[in-house]
């Protein structure tokens, strides 16, 4: 199963409207399950440096396979291990509020992330639109037996 450019354009076109309805230029990223980018959007007025924030957000949830909010105590615990792995790959890996994996039916198909809003608006909007489109939004924690990545 992949994630279809026309899939993606409608998650971000979803991203793009919360954040008109909020009052914030926001920028979107969407990358497959081998965290390559699908598309990315920058709405009008969004900062230089959003989409860029956006694509390692998404590319950090789609490798690691968890949305990046579960990756901040890994970040924290181990924080010489957490910047080896950030550099070895192609963009950052961040442990930050509003990267989400994109998951149907128990199946990693990419990673989306938001950069504009706060963290927690950011969050928020990657949860909202894929929860409206069916995606799943549990993720086994680390550490647990979801086949998930180690910790090294």
């Amino acid at each position: 199963m992949k994630l279809t450019l026309a899939e993606a354009e409608e998650i971000l076109a979803g991203v793009l409207s919360r954040g008109t309805a909020i009052g914030k230029a926001l920028s979107v990223a969407i990358v497959d399950a081998g965290g390559h980018l699908i598309s990315v959007k920058r709405s009008d007025g969004a900062r230089a440096l959003t989409p860029s924030i956006a694509i390692a957000k998404a590319y950090s949830a789609a490798i690691m396979e968890r949305p990046t909010n579960m990756l901040h105590d890994w970040a924290q615990s181990n924080p010489g291990f957490f910047a080896q792995l950030s550099s070895m790959a192609a963009h950052p890996i961040v442990a930050t509020e509003g990267g989400v994996t994109v998951k149907r039916d128990g199946e990693i198909l990419g990673g989306l992330g938001v950069s504009g809003g706060t963290p927690a608006e950011d969050q928020q909007a990657c949860e909202e639109v894929l929860k409206e489109r069916g995606y799943e939004l549990v993720f086994a924690a680390w550490g647990r037996s979801s086949g998930g990545p180690d910790r090294g």
